[in-house]
């Protein structure tokens, strides 16, 4: 296999993950909906817990589980900006 066969590789997984970040957030912003109409915060640091614990355990590597949680703590900083961004006004 060639670096550009590889690289072609981590382009289309590139794009998957740009699709499942999406879709994640989309959850994250019907979650949002939820919590406003039940007067929730928005950050639940028990959940955001339960995800970095459960992704550590999942976890096959190589990256480590400290690299997991910080990649997952990005993402569900994201989630959190755009679920208040986007239901402040609701």
């Amino acid at each position: 296999m060639t670096i550009d066969d590889i690289r072609q590789k981590i382009d289309a997984l590139d794009r998957q993950l740009l699709e499942m970040f999406n879709e994640r957030a989309n959850l994250a912003l019907e979650i949002g909906k939820i919590k406003k109409t039940l007067d929730l915060p928005v950050y639940d640091p028990s959940r955001e817990s339960r995800i970095f614990d459960a992704m550590k355990a999942a976890n096959p590597g190589p990256l480590d589980d400290d690299a997991i949680v910080r990649l997952f703590e990005r993402v569900i900083d994201e989630s959190r900006s755009l679920e208040r961004i986007r239901t402040k006004g609701l």
